[in-house]
């Protein structure tokens, strides 16, 4: 039927036209939700993608300043920089992830060699706080056939860049390090102490000695510059660069030449020569033996040089002129018979007879002498000339513990005397409460005996030594001991010159009788050139006039009826051999301290080698010294 067929043709057009209708609609909600998704987009985020985007391309990078130089008072260079070349990573150019990282570093093995030292150190480094797309370093001191192989490669080494820096580096390494320190890669503890902005570029810091003492004054101040890269992270164009401040040179009264003779003279023995400038407290030399270089820890040293350095018997890392704690032996004897001649408890006219030995009661213990036999008549001259132990056992005696610490703590003793070595150690100054607290002992008659001589409770450093000697030359008078001459040319008479607390340091020495100077410097003279002096070998020949003490501590106790023979005894426990001393007499320029471990008397084991640094500082030209060229340009 007709109207039946044109009813179905109504309804089909109905439904086609609603179904266009609500095709238009969604067309119309997808055209709105598009545009509405637009302008949000290129009005509203406007802002934070064009900074996204030019992320991208921009980059911030941190601009490590180049480390300060060390020179030695004469202006030869100590401590410098040159250039190397760093394998480092950029770990927001690889595949997300470890896996992306991993991969990477194994690809990177098969072009150049990396071991699991590096491996570990570099993941330590991705875990440290750091600016985006920043490098992380991954080897230090590529050679020229690394750096081809890695640049004929790099087209498959997204990330991977070779990065040229500064480096530390000792043109004089052999010996220097116990006075200069030196740098090394900062670690965790190291990272979390230091300002994070400055140090975003720097990968080494101070680790010991000036160096670390110093690091505010030899680091500079970090710069940056922003940089256009492409899509693989290489720096196409410098958009903006601040230069960073490069840090302060310092010089240092430390003298290359009397350095290296010390250096060279404690070559095979195990212990420290110490040299002060006595006008200034500048140090003229420290050196420890046996040593080790510094260069080798710069860029980080490898386990098993490490270990053989620590594992040593000798035990070369250890400084010595700073830590070694030593019985100072007969050299504090002029500082004992100051002590007894000021106080007054022993009259400066004070003799005995020495029978080689000194009892505290009779029948009791015998207190022995180094000379069987005895001195016979010793008044105080001979008792330094001839180094008398029986003398001191009984002035310690008449004055017990508190007068010889007191004065032995106005020459420093029990106290850090240097002022710019953050390693040294105060040693032990045993006072009567000192014994009580460490011992939970008291004081015994004894141990007074034991400390007039220097032996017993009593410890010093080769520096307290060496500083004592110092004032003793200057009758009294003390200056900071340090290391630090200049920053930037400009003289530094005292670290709080450059906003350093100064440290604590014994007043100038007054003693009621300036003629008690005298008495003992005389007797010092006499040591070294007098007919019986114990160093009258060494200051044979002299065409100027030296004063000095030797000493000699013993290691191992001796029993009451043993006698000392060095050839029985395990060399580990022979006798230290010391000397203190000053040239020239009258007008100082250079107070030394030498011990030399088990190596027997002081008069032949430390004193010649005193004598030798005598003659080069006081008699010779002072040529300059010989180092590698072209180290260490700003």
């Amino acid at each position: 039927m007709p109207w039946l067929k044109m009813d179905s043709q109504r309804q089909e057009v109905s439904q086609f036209k609603a179904r266009l209708w609500w095709a238009l609609l969604l067309i119309v909600l997808v055209f709105v939700g598009l545009i509405s998704r637009l302008i949000y987009l290129q009005v509203i985020q406007h802002e934070h993608y064009v900074t996204q985007s030019d992320n991208n391309r921009q980059q911030l990078q941190a601009l490590a300043p180049t480390r300060g130089l060390i020179y030695d008072t004469n202006g030869v260079l100590l401590a410098g920089n040159r250039a190397s070349h760093s394998l480092t990573l950029v770990p927001e150019r690889l595949i997300k992830g470890h896996k992306g990282i991993d991969s990477m570093l194994t690809e990177l093995a098969e072009v150049v060699t990396i071991d699991q030292d590096d491996i570990k150190r570099f993941k330590r480094r991705l875990n440290q706080p750091r600016r985006p797309f920043s490098p992380v370093t991954l080897r230090f001191q590529l050679n020229p056939t690394e750096i081809a192989q890695i640049t004929v490669n790099q087209h498959r080494l997204p990330g991977v860049r070779i990065v040229p820096e500064l480096v530390r580096y000792y043109p004089m390494d052999d010996g220097f390090v116990h006075a200069l320190g030196y740098v090394g890669r900062i670690n965790d503890r190291e990272l979390a102490k230091l300002d994070s902005v400055n140090y975003s570029a720097t990968h080494h810091v101070g680790k010991l000695g000036v160096e670390r003492f110093y690091e505010n004054e030899l680091h500079g101040t970090v710069g940056h510059q922003t940089v256009e890269t492409n899509a693989r992270g290489r720096v196409l164009q410098v958009l903006e660069r601040f230069e960073p401040v490069p840090g302060k040179d310092i010089t240092l009264f430390l003298n290359a030449q009397l350095q290296q003779a010390a250096v060279k003279l404690l070559e095979g023995k195990r212990g420290a020569i110490v040299a002060i400038d006595p006008s200034t407290g500048g140090v003229l030399a420290m050196a420890s033996a046996p040593t080790y270089g510094a260069n080798q820890f710069v860029t980080g040293i490898s386990n098993a040089n490490y270990q053989a350095l620590r594992n040593s018997d000798d035990l070369p890392l250890f400084n010595r002129a700073l830590r070694g704690r030593y019985p100072p032996a007969s050299t504090v004897k002029p500082v004992i018979a100051l002590a007894g001649m000021d106080t007054g408890l022993v009259p400066r006219n004070y003799s005995l007879w020495d029978p080689g030995y000194y009892q505290l009661t009779e029948g009791g213990r015998f207190y022995r002498d180094w000379k069987e036999g005895g001195h016979g008549r010793v008044d105080m001259h001979k008792s330094i000339v001839e180094s008398v132990d029986t003398y001191y056992y009984a002035i310690a005696h008449l004055m017990g513990n508190d007068p010889m610490t007191k004065y032995l703590a106005k020459f420093g003793f029990g106290q850090v005397t240097i002022a710019d070595q953050p390693e040294a150690t105060k040693a032990v100054l045993p006072t009567k409460q000192w014994k009580r607290i460490n011992r939970n002992a008291s004081w015994f008659p004894g141990d007074s005996l034991n400390l007039g001589i220097g032996q017993g409770f009593l410890s010093a450093t080769p520096t307290q030594i060496a500083s004592m000697t110092m004032v003793l030359a200057n009758k009294g008078q003390w200056h900071q001991v340090r290391m630090i001459k200049a920053i930037n040319g400009q003289a530094v008479t005292k670290v709080s010159d450059i906003g350093r607390n100064d440290p604590k340091q014994p007043i100038d020495i007054k003693l009621k009788r300036n003629s008690d100077w005298d008495g003992v410097h005389n007797a010092m003279i006499d040591v070294m050139h007098g007919a019986k002096g114990t160093g009258r070998r060494s200051g044979a020949n002299s065409s100027y006039k030296m004063a000095g003490k030797t000493g000699t501590a013993q290691v191992l106790g001796i029993k009451q009826d043993s006698t000392y023979d060095a050839d029985k005894i395990a060399e580990r426990f022979r006798d230290h051999g010391l000397y203190i001393g000053w040239a020239p007499v009258n007008n100082p320029k250079i107070a030394i301290a030498v011990i030399i471990e088990n190596g027997g008397g002081g008069s032949s084991a430390a004193a010649p080698l005193a004598r030798k640094l005598f003659d080069l500082y006081v008699l010779e030209p002072k040529p300059e010294v010989k180092s590698e060229d072209n180290v260490g340009g700003s």
